[in-house]
């Protein structure tokens, strides 16, 4: 819908198109509630989004330059359209929840030239940009899960030197250059916050109950991995990966099966942890006798908490990762085929579906509020169209700081990278990676890092896509660019090869970085601000690796306002629903003696992903994801008209 034809009464107005504030829209949409959602941005998701590489440097061309901006006349239409008895709530007009923003590009800027023959076990995999059709790209969506070596595709295969003296031939490698990137950017999608969905977390039981998981793809992540002593190495998670372990001892692998085991139902053996309940989970974990080896792995890539963790946190946190196990693939953890920010589309769609009507470029400049009852009645957008409405639901960074109690907040500090090759080399290179790197001192944040390959849909063939996240103690910069030069070579000079010896040259290079801080204003709550009672404060992302805290706050607002309703039913369309098998079949949580019994189905597990066919889980479930992602990608921008 056209914004100047905009209906002047609405059941709820939404400011920001976040994954919270987009969850929210849809269930109110859902049951039959008249919502308008806008976004001052011209683009969907917020701090969730998503960009190509060209459409992030615009991105950061916009931020740089944005100023808050105070318009007289705009003060003066505000006041034409008050009524006696009612009063104003002005709203932000430039988002600050991201700060301390600086790029580095250290790929060369020169044009492309073949470069001296390398040795192929070290050199990143060749890729002719030239052969790469549009039909390549549609039908590595549906094939990604049999992704076969880089060396034996077809790009590989064009780009091979012809010479009939060198017996075996040899590849010869291409320079990714910055033109490079720019020229291929449409193939990225970069996320500005980095995240994973856990199989049974509370994302993906709500993308399955409202069916909107048919409107996305996904992929399983591949390796759970963890950097100690500067080397990088597997985690063993599953009751497979235990045994096939290398670098475990056998007297290891018994010990780290049986606490795995016990954790799995540890509330019915209390007596084993009640003298731990208000101490460290490390301290528990000594007791428990295991060595320091198996304390990392549990502490962080397992439960993935902090040394200040207690005990029974830290217990429920490790029983979470084991029970997420075995759903869909061997890691606990899917990742929505072309970036995080197609989730708040997906939304956004079911809701426009259901009669949402949706404006990007479009904002609100107020609030009005009836003096009396102290709530909002209406909305004052940046047109000076006066519209009613019931509730208010606003995104945190559209609120001033004079509405707030406290404008103190934690940071998010992030940094995204594009590198040639990945932090662990492997036959099928075609994999998402979670790795974990500990801090080096007690105090110090862990990070997490995550590692995105071509098949996932958000780089380009040749580069990885690299997510690094921690809590900030200083500037994003301070925080991870000593974890950035310890796993990859920074190159001082763009375009410089390593020379630093054969351990430098064996990192992969990055080609570009870029840091920030985000705001993470989750700790907050409705006593955090000053505003009327039917206005409801979205905080952004949080720096948990899943989405939980922001499907609790969605549920929340929504019983808030309608306590009465379902939270998000299923959409009532069977027809649309694709059952996977006539009734219910076995499912354990990856961990049990029946589960991974054999070594090949290990190893389909791990490399599979999640659109490709696996048995039904719960036959409570209307629709299984797995079923649901066999569907070609479809555009999840919302069909109404901004």
């Amino acid at each position: 819908m056209a914004a100047e034809d905009l209906p002047s009464q609405f059941d709820v107005v939404i400011l920001g198109t976040g994954l919270t504030e987009s969850v929210i829209a849809a269930a109110f949409s859902r049951v039959g509630q008249n919502v308008l959602h806008l976004d001052r941005r011209n683009y969907y998701a917020g701090n969730w989004a998503s960009f190509t590489f060209n459409g992030l440097l615009s991105w950061i061309e916009e931020y740089k330059n944005q100023q808050e901006v105070h318009i007289t006349e705009s003060e003066q239409v505000w006041r034409s359209l008050i009524d006696e008895g009612e009063d104003v709530v002005p709203l932000s007009s430039v988002d600050s929840s991201i700060s301390n923003l600086q790029v580095f590009c250290y790929a060369s800027e020169e044009e492309e030239k073949e470069e001296e023959t390398k040795d192929p076990l070290t050199s990143c995999q060749p890729v002719n940009a030239e052969t790469v059709s549009e039909e390549t790209i549609a039908d590595s969506t549906e094939a990604q899960d049999t992704v076969t070596e880089p060396s034996q595709s077809q790009e590989e295969k064009d780009s091979k030197p012809i010479s009939s003296l060198e017996d075996p031939p040899v590849e010869v490698e291409k320079k990714i250059t910055y033109q490079k990137l720019v020229k291929e950017g449409r193939r990225f999608n970069i996320d500005l916050v980095s995240k994973l969905m856990y199989s049974r977390g509370a994302l993906v039981d709500l993308l399955i109950k409202s069916n909107v998981s048919r409107y996305a793809e996904f992929k399983n992540i591949g390796r759970i991995l963890t950097c100690r002593n500067g080397k990088v190495e597997r985690v063993p998670c599953s009751r497979a990966d235990v045994f096939a372990s290398k670098q475990l001892t056998v007297v290891e692998k018994r010990m780290l099966m049986k606490f795995l085991t016990f954790c799995l139902d540890f509330e019915q053996h209390p007596e084993e942890y009640q003298d731990y309940t208000e101490k460290p989970f490390r301290e528990f974990l000594k007791n428990k006798k295991l060595t320091e080896n198996l304390q990392d792995f549990v502490l962080h890539s397992i439960a993935m908490v902090t040394q200040q963790t207690l005990t029974e946190e830290g217990l429920k946190a490790t029983q979470h990762f084991l029970r997420c196990l075995g759903r869909y693939g061997n890691t606990p953890f899917l990742f929505p085929l072309y970036g995080l920010g197609e989730i708040p589309q997906c939304f956004c769609r079911m809701c426009a579906v259901f009669g949402g009507i949706y404006c990007l470029r479009h904002s609100v400049q107020c609030l009005v509020v009836d003096k009396a009852s102290n709530k909002a009645k209406a909305v004052i957008d940046t047109r000076g169209q006066k519209i009613s409405c019931s509730h208010f639901v606003v995104e945190d960074s559209y609120i001033r700081d004079e509405q707030r109690q406290s404008t103190s907040y934690r940071q998010i500090s992030r940094a995204v990278l594009i590198t040639d090759r990945s932090v662990l080399p492997s036959e099928s290179d075609q994999q998402i990676s979670l790795v974990t790197i500990p801090p080096l001192e007690p105090s110090a944040p862990a990070v997490r890092m995550v590692e995105l390959c071509s098949s996932s849909m958000t780089c380009m063939p040749g580069t990885y896509l690299v997510h690094f996240t921690c809590s900030s103690s200083g500037t994003a910069q301070e925080d991870l660019a000593p974890v950035v030069s310890q796993l990859f070579h920074v190159s001082t000079i763009p375009g410089e090869e390593p020379s630093e010896g054969a351990e430098e040259r064996s990192k992969p290079a990055v080609l570009w970085v870029m840091y920030f801080n985000m705001r993470d204003t989750s700790a907050l709550d409705s006593s955090s601000y000053s505003l009327p009672s039917n206005v409801h404060v979205c905080t952004g992302p949080d720096g948990s690796l899943g989405s939980d805290y922001s499907m609790r706050l969605a549920e929340s607002v929504f019983h808030h306002i309608l306590p009465d309703e379902e939270f998000c039913p299923p959409a009532p369309n069977p027809e649309d629903i694709i059952y996977d098998g006539d009734g219910p079949q076995a499912e354990g949580p990856g961990f049990d003696e029946s589960a991974n019994t054999e070594a090949d189905k290990s190893q389909a597990e791990e490399e599979g992903a999640a659109h490709e066919k696996s048995p039904s889980t719960e036959s409570s479930e209307p629709a299984e994801m797995d079923s649901v992602t066999q569907q070609a990608p479809s555009d999840t921008t919302p069909s109404s008209e901004e």
